[in-house]
């Protein structure tokens, strides 16, 4: 029988963690189901582009750049195995769909989603304003009238695959491992208990060696403890990622959540260069007379190269080669440079 040798802490950890309760999920519209295709035909028109308004030659040479850079990255042989994943109920679930304007935004968290949303809600016509949008809706699934993908037909995914104004944002991979890890562990602005209280004990215990020489506390995971983790590659990430159920899509590649390489996007924004290439996402999906992005906060599109190498200081070479490798689809499909500076 084969048999995988796991720190009795870990066992300990998992029989406390399970007397702890989720939030319940709520319902959703009768999602689809296993693994959605496009077919040969449906391929061949799905590099159809609608007719777009003129646009601004300087920053719509920006997006070509990205698109063709995405693309010949696709076609890579020698990373495909880190690019192509399966337009799966998953992925279908992180695309929102705006029927009124032929839309359809995936999201990838930690890169400004809630203002994207907002928009969205906006276009949908549910408020005149983005900032008439409660920020307590906007993450209300049920009731802000943002529909997903995976509520449709394979009909009408396939239709809107094929003809709607499709676009995501990225931002570099390794700031936004950061930014998660102090979103949700560090600052928890939006109050889910579930991070402090459920996964961070899980995470302490499974990968810190002293765990049982003090007392726990919800504050007390280590950013090293978060990547040790994320670069596990046995048996125990995956049963804590099966526990943790889709919270873990703060730190899930964009491949894995859009899929990027099986559909084709008409924009990729860049959240670094986001007050550029948000009127032009909004100029090009046929719409910026109708609602504006909201207001940039300062310095919340830039690049902090300091706060990287000070979060990283503590984190061995080796782990950051394997934290790299696991992120490197990231890095290679949106142009993002190899952080030579932490890796050599």
């Amino acid at each position: 029988m084969f048999m995988v040798n796991i720190p009795k802490p870990f066992f300990v950890c998992v029989f406390v963690f399970l007397t702890f309760r989720f939030p319940k999920e709520k319902k959703k519209r009768k999602p689809n189901t296993g693994v959605y295709s496009l077919t040969s035909t449906e391929k061949k028109a799905h590099v159809f582009q609608p007719t777009l308004p003129p646009l601004d030659p300087e920053w719509h040479s920006v997006n070509e750049k990205r698109i063709e850079l995405l693309t010949s990255m696709c076609r890579n042989s020698s990373i495909n195995n880190l690019t192509h994943v399966s337009i799966s109920k998953f992925v279908l679930d992180r695309i929102f769909v705006c029927d009124k304007h032929k839309i359809l935004f995936c999201q990838t968290p930690k890169v400004g989603n809630t203002q994207w949303k907002k928009v969205l809600i906006v276009l949908n016509g549910k408020f005149p304003t983005v900032d008439d949008v409660p920020e307590k809706l906007v993450h209300d699934h049920s009731g802000n009238g943002l529909h997903r993908l995976s509520s449709l037909t394979p009909q009408e995914i396939s239709h809107r695959l094929n003809t709607y104004f499709k676009f995501l944002i990225v931002r570099d991979p390794f700031e936004r491992l950061i930014s998660a890890f102090k979103d949700k562990f560090e600052q928890n602005p939006r109050d889910e208990p579930w991070y402090n209280e459920d996964i961070a004990p899980m995470i302490i215990g499974t990968y810190r060696k002293s765990y049982w020489d003090g007392v726990l506390t919800p504050s007390e995971l280590h950013f090293e403890e978060f990547v040790h983790y994320l670069v596990d590659v046995g048996v125990r990430r995956r049963i804590l990622d099966q526990l943790f159920t889709n919270r873990i899509i703060h730190w899930m590649t964009y491949t894995e959540l859009c899929a990027p390489c099986e559909i084709q996007y008409s924009a990729v924004g860049h959240h670094e260069t986001l007050e550029k290439d948000a009127p032009y996402i909004l100029h090009a999906a046929g719409v910026e007379g109708l609602v504006s992005y909201p207001g940039f906060p300062p310095d919340i599109t830039r690049y902090n190269r300091t706060k990287v190498e000070q979060y990283f200081s503590g984190i061995s070479k080796q782990d950051i080669r394997r934290l790299f490798a696991r992120y490197q689809s990231d890095f290679h499909l949106f142009g993002y440079p190899r952080p030579d500076f932490l890796l050599n």
